[in-house]
């Protein structure tokens, strides 16, 4: 009888509400551009991801409530660092810029892009292993992503809206390679760094070029779009790649455009053609194939000693050399020795062995 994954489903449901939370932000966000610049409204979006979560983490000192999860520390301080760059500055400043020349249905739609490119960089790079059914899926999106730029620029020249959202989509390809080590910290903490540091860099970079802060009103209503849709969203996203690994969870980060798609239908006056329909459908089968994957071999789990959130389960069976209540989740520093079996698995922080 082969063992079942352990923590999977929790990945799925924390991928799939990553997706949603942020899939609701883009509509949000277009209508927020006719009231601030787009550097601006990227600095607010996530200046306001960054003090609420910062908030929470202050609550959660105060009342010295426990969560079990790892403190980050000196060592991940260079991938985190790459992933404020091009996922925190970079690319909402990309993004602001083509929802600002493309409609918001089609830009939903065309920030599936992320998660294949996400893929292709997880598999290159980290060597993170991609199957068929995967490859499949992400050609399905990559046809449907083209329809869509196609359609998206204006009567002459190229479509320069949805150049600068591919491009956006191409930062939070490399934020997610790069926040795939860290991924075992503490990822309110995570989202919480990202999140002020890359609201400080774009509103400074705002103001210096003369733009002034909006009204209170829109004010308010961009830092909780923040919060929610850059946010909440971020520490799902992070708790989701320790369970599926960078190209699944991206997989399943793509159903975000699917929830904007719907929204924007229904708070902006547009009639999506024919290349609309035809490249969500693309899209949706696309995302299918990623979810309805199965891996199943014999791998080995070597020697590794590491730090996160953890269970006593088939993957954790460690002493402790300190007084344990035991309570869990916990997390401390552990030792995993080496480990031969077969069972269904996704690359999480256990299982990114060679194939």
């Amino acid at each position: 009888m082969p063992l079942r994954v352990s923590g999977s489903l929790p990945g799925v449901v924390q991928g799939l509400a990553a997706a949603a939370l942020f899939g609701i932000s883009t509509p949000l966000a277009k209508a927020l551009l006719g009231t601030m610049p787009p550097l601006l409204l990227a600095g607010l979006l996530y200046a306001g991801s960054g003090v609420g979560l910062g908030a929470w983490l202050v609550i959660r000192r105060l009342i010295a409530r426990p969560t079990g999860e790892a403190p980050l520390v000196r060592r991940d301080a260079p991938w985190l660092a790459g992933a404020v760059l091009f996922g925190g500055v970079l690319g909402p400043a990309l993004l602001m810029l083509g929802l600002a020349h493309t409609p918001a249905s089609t830009a939903s739609l065309l920030l599936n892009l992320e998660s294949v490119l996400t893929a292709i960089l997880a598999w290159v790079v980290f060597r993170e292993n991609v199957d068929r059914r995967v490859a499949l899926g992400m050609l399905a999106i990559v046809i449907g992503s083209v329809l869509l730029s196609g359609s998206a620029g204006g009567p002459v020249g190229l479509p320069w809206g949805a150049l600068a959202i591919a491009g956006a989509c191409l930062c939070w390809a490399i934020d997610n390679n790069l926040t795939r080590p860290v991924a075992g910290g503490d990822p309110m903490q995570i989202a919480a760094i990202k999140g002020g540091v890359a609201g400080t860099i774009n509103i400074g970079l705002a103001l210096l070029s003369g733009y002034r802060f909006p009204h209170w009103l829109p004010l308010l209503a961009t830092g909780a779009v923040g919060f929610i849709g850059y946010g909440l969203s971020l520490v799902l996203f992070v708790l989701a790649l320790r369970h599926l690994g960078t190209a699944r969870t991206g997989a399943y980060f793509s159903t975000a455009p699917f929830v904007g798609a719907v929204l924007a239908l229904v708070m902006f006056p547009e009639l999506p053609g024919i290349r609309f329909w035809l490249a969500g459908g693309l899209m949706a089968l696309g995302v299918w194939l990623h979810i309805s994957e199965r891996h199943e071999h014999e791998h080995v789990h070597e020697a590794i000693c590491h730090d996160h959130r953890h269970r006593h389960d088939i993957h954790h069976q460690h002493e402790h050399d300190f007084s344990w209540d035991g309570k869990e989740p916990h997390s401390h520093p552990h030792q995993h020795e080496p480990l031969v079996h077969s069972h269904p698995h996704y690359p999480d922080l256990h299982h990114r062995h060679n194939h």
